[in-house]
């Protein structure tokens, strides 16, 4: 028997201090971002694309519109956001610097609050990154930046029949190091930035430059906590190079990279605001 007074696991609810809390996260993030010439755009909570955006498309939760065609509740804000801007909105607006405050929703009750920006037609991800560092700095947030690159891992598993992504999926350094290989070895245990000239010397062309491009958004941020992560491989379907992920201990507070929808290259970040408010609220 379900009580009247009860909610569905995955869902949240906020009052008192807590709303209090999340109301001071969404504000000082809207804050930063008009400052930085973005402008908020809302979307619909229903979507015909979310299975562009979600690596697994069973987390979608799954509806069908008055034509019986196929949509889902928003798992994802990205992809929607630059769609609409690009082909929907495109003739009434220029504006490419966009931010949005929502929830996103994942199979069978997960119910996620986040500030998302996506910066449409930029490729510097340092440009959105500085901006998702300025807001938790404003929100006294200790946190570590562990910066990554997508097509290391994809790199490898071409360069290495023995690979497979799923090993990266799971950190599977056991593996890694089995093939004995001196530059991968020394690839597993990159963590610093002056290690990664080392790495670069050894490593094989292809592997350098995206190594490179590592090297060189560390030199644009000024992060007095940062590590490096090249083996480490996201799960959502659009990055495509450099992203980030923000975090303490066991947490993600914030997550960005670049990525491309259709011809259209972009980068952007997602605030997780509900861990966020867990971590204000202790």
């Amino acid at each position: 028997m379900i009580l009247e007074h009860e909610i569905p696991n995955g869902t949240k609810l906020y009052f008192g201090q807590s709303a209090k809390v999340k109301r001071k996260i969404e504000n000082i993030a809207s804050e930063v971002l008009y400052s930085n010439g973005f402008e908020e755009i809302v979307t619909p909570v229903f979507s015909y694309h979310q299975h562009l955006s979600v690596a697994d498309d069973r987390e979608l939760i799954r509806v069908n519109d008055a034509k019986n065609n196929s949509l889902s509740l928003r798992a994802d804000s990205t992809i929607d956001v630059v769609r609409i801007i690009d082909k929907r909105l495109g003739r009434n607006t220029e504006h490419k610097k966009w931010f949005y405050i929502q929830p996103v929703f994942r199979y069978p009750t997960e119910e996620q609050y986040q500030v998302g920006v996506e910066y449409m037609g930029e490729k510097k991800l340092s440009s959105v990154m500085s901006i998702a560092m300025e807001i938790l700095g404003k929100l006294e947030v200790e946190s570590l930046v562990q910066i990554s690159n997508i097509k290391i891992p994809k790199l490898l598993a071409k360069i290495f029949d023995e690979l497979e992504l799923e090993d990266f999926r799971h950190i599977n350094i056991d593996k890694f190091l089995s093939l004995n290989v001196e530059w991968l070895t020394k690839l597993v245990y990159l963590q610093y930035i002056d290690q990664i000239d080392e790495v670069i010397e050894l490593a094989p062309e292809k592997i350098k430059v995206e190594l490179k491009k590592m090297k060189e958004l560390c030199s644009e941020m000024s992060c007095e906590k940062s590590v490096l992560a090249p083996l480490y491989y996201a799960e959502m379907l659009y990055y495509d190079e450099l992203f980030f992920r923000v975090i303490d201990k066991n947490e993600v507070y914030a997550k960005g990279g670049r990525y491309k929808s259709d011809a259209l290259t972009s980068v952007g970040f997602a605030i997780y605001t509900d861990a966020l408010c867990d971590t204000l609220s202790k």
